[in-house]
C-alpha cells in the first residue's frame, strides 16, 4: 500500500533510482534536471534537507512499502511543497511511468493539500503545469486547483499557473 513519507535521508538511493528509472517518461512532459541533477545527486538530497529543515520547503515521497510493512519500499511519486513564504508555496508533484493512470496522484496531492493547511499553515498553493502535460493539469483539476490565466513558460515550453486555497482543509 503506498504511503506518503517526509523526505529524509534514508530515500537517498530509492530515489535516485525513481529518478534515473523515470527521466525519460519525465522528459516527455515536464523540464528535464539535466545530467548535472545525477552526477551531484547526494549533495542536492542534503541541500534539500536542510531547506526543509530550514521550513523554506516540505518535500514527500510516495512509497510503496513492502510487506514488511517497514517503508522500505520503492519511490512510486514526489510531491513537493517549495518557496514556502507568507502562507502559500508553489506545488510540484511526479509519478513513476508505471505509477500513472490508478489514481495515485490524485489521492496523493489531496493528502499534500491537507497537510499545506494543518501541519504547514499554508492558505494558499501555487502550481504550474506545460500545456502538453495533460495528465498533471488534469490532476490540478480535480483536487481543487483553477487556472490562473496566467501563460508562462517552463524552460521555454508553454504552461499555465493554477492556484488552489486551502481553506476547506483546515
Amino acid at each position: 500500500m503506498p504511503e506518503l513519507q517526509r523526505l529524509h535521508a534514508d530515500h537517498a538511493p530509492a530515489l535516485l533510482a525513481f529518478e534515473q528509472e523515470n527521466r525519460a517518461f519525465f522528459a516527455a512532459s515536464v523540464p528535464d534536471r539535466g545530467d548535472d541533477y545525477f552526477a551531484h545527486f547526494a549533495a542536492r538530497h542534503a541541500a534539500l534537507l536542510a531547506e526543509q529543515a530550514a521550513g523554506a520547503c516540505h518535500f514527500h515521497v510516495l512509497v510503496d512499502t513492502d510487506p514488511n510493512g517497514d517503508g522500505d519500499g520503492e519511490i512510486l511519486g514526489r510531491f513537493n511543497l517549495v518557496d514556502v513564504a507568507d502562507g502559500s508555496a508553489e506545488l510540484g508533484f511526479r509519478m513513476a511511468e508505471k505509477a500513472t493512470h490508478r489514481g495515485l496522484a490524485t489521492a496523493t496531492v489531496r493528502q499534500i493539500c491537507a497537510l499545506a493547511a494543518t501541519e504547514y499553515g499554508l492558505t494558499t498553493l501555487r502550481a504550474a503545469a506545460t500545456l502538453d502535460n495533460t495528465g498533471s493539469r488534469t490532476v490540478l483539476i480535480r483536487t481543487g486547483f483553477v487556472p490562473t490565466g496566467e501563460e508562462i513558460l517552463l524552460n521555454d515550453r508553454p504552461g499555465l499557473g493554477y492556484v488552489r486555497s486551502t481553506a476547506d482543509e483546515a
